[in-house]
């Protein structure tokens, strides 16, 4: 029997105009940070909204009208992670949803595209066991990473 899984995403603002293409495909095939999802669970999309800008204004309200839409998940999109400069507020929005809402939070969505692992890694952006706790979920291997360029 499937389990049914109800998730809301929020992106960084940055990328208001996003269609969520890479968050969608992610979610479909369970790569990045959908892997933690079984191929025999299905996933059903219940609410996609974006932080509303610095310093996160919608992260008080978006995850309540998404509950209300059935939501048991919430993802931070990989663009938080991925930016320049990442979301220095990713982890205090990851502790705000958890502990107002009483739901789970995972950092990240599709994988994280080889363009900007490499500038990342050039920048020494991840390097320190913060950042790679953080990025673990979409890190992927290089031939996924590249599919998502």
């Amino acid at each position: 029997m499937k389990d049914k899984i109800k998730i809301g995403i929020i992106i960084c603002d940055r990328y208001h105009t996003c269609a969520g293409g890479k968050c969608l495909r992610a979610l479909r095939n369970r790569e990045g940070a959908f892997s933690i999802y079984s191929k025999d669970d299905e996933l059903e999309l219940v609410g996609y909204t974006t932080c509303d800008g610095c310093p996160g204004g919608n992260i008080e309200y978006a995850p309540e009208e998404m509950i209300k839409n059935g939501a048991q998940v919430i993802h931070l999109a990989t663009g938080l992670v991925v930016g320049y400069p990442p979301c220095p507020r990713i982890t205090y929005f990851c502790d705000f949803i958890k502990a107002r809402y009483g739901i789970k939070v995972v950092i990240g969505t599709h994988p994280i595209p080889q363009k900007y692992y490499d500038m990342h890694k050039m920048l020494g952006t991840w390097d320190s066991s913060k950042w790679e706790e953080i990025i673990q979920p979409t890190l992927t291997d290089e031939k996924t990473r590249l599919s998502y360029n």
